[in-house]
């Protein structure tokens, strides 16, 4: 049965990972298989043409192991190759950054909203313009922050020297006095703890991961793909190092990974 296939996730390293996690919180039948582009983290830097060849290679790879839809748990892959990749695929498909949008325009009282993001994702515009397609008064402040993905990727979430790195990025949107911020990586959902300390608690963070499960749970249920028994076990393939991934996905999400698969795609 269609339903009782798993759901495919992708993300350049880890960050994928915060989706996961809201995955096994508010759809725990389901089963998933992750894809880690471990090899080629982080993606800020990188061209769009080398990162939307990744992103099809990685959808290949995960329609060829069954799945039922695939969440682009990347918000550089989504602003890059959401749409080309619907309209190349037969599947459904959930990006990071539809789902935030709207939450984010209705929890900012003084229309102030912050975008932090890698450096490809602010190049593409994308949160900024969406944005105001939705409410053309709203001010869009956007900060690249490249340090945060490797810091995720080491597993370095928290301590002096992390909150010094964020107030760095955060200072100049602090000044545009936000109330609200996306969190425009999936990588940085691991840095919350942090980035609260750093903002305070008047500006309200806007965690991609928890509105993207939100909208992939309405989407399974109107096209009756929602698995209503429990799954067979979560799979892991990464593109680099298998061990490193083991490693901090074990301190990232509560899942008995019994294995890290690695592929060269």
């Amino acid at each position: 049965m269609g339903s009782q296939k798993p759901i495919g996730v992708f993300d350049s390293g880890v960050g994928g990972l915060s989706v996961a996690r809201e995955i096994f919180r508010k759809l725990p039948n389901e089963q998933i298989i992750y894809f880690g582009d471990t090899a080629h983290v982080p993606y800020g830097p990188r061209s769009q043409s080398e990162l939307i060849h990744f992103g099809n290679q990685i959808t290949d790879f995960l329609i060829n192991q069954g799945v039922k839809m695939i969440i682009i748990a990347c918000n550089t892959s989504s602003s890059l190759s959401f749409e080309s990749l619907k309209e190349k695929y037969n599947l459904p498909f959930v990006d990071v950054i539809n789902p935030s949008i709207d939450v984010a325009i209705k929890n900012s009282t003084k229309q102030k909203i912050g975008v932090i993001a890698t450096e490809a994702t602010i190049k593409t515009g994308a949160h900024k313009k969406l944005l105001l397609a939705e409410n053309p008064n709203v001010e869009v402040f956007t900060s690249a922050c490249p340090k945060f993905v490797p810091l995720v990727e080491q597993g370095t979430v928290e301590g002096k020297e992390v909150e010094k790195i964020i107030y760095e990025y955060l200072a100049p949107l602090m000044e545009k006095e936000i109330d609200t911020l996306i969190l425009g990586c999936t990588h940085y959902p691991f840095l919350e703890k942090s980035i609260k300390k750093v903002l305070g608690k008047d500006i309200k963070i806007i965690d991609p991961a928890q509105e993207t499960v939100v909208m992939a749970k309405t989407s399974l249920q109107r096209l009756n793909l929602l698995n209503l028994h429990p799954n067979k076990d979560n799979e892991y393939w990464v593109s680099g190092d298998p061990d490193s991934f083991y490693k901090n996905a074990q301190n990232f999400i509560q899942d008995n990974i019994k294995k890290v698969n690695q592929v060269t795609l």
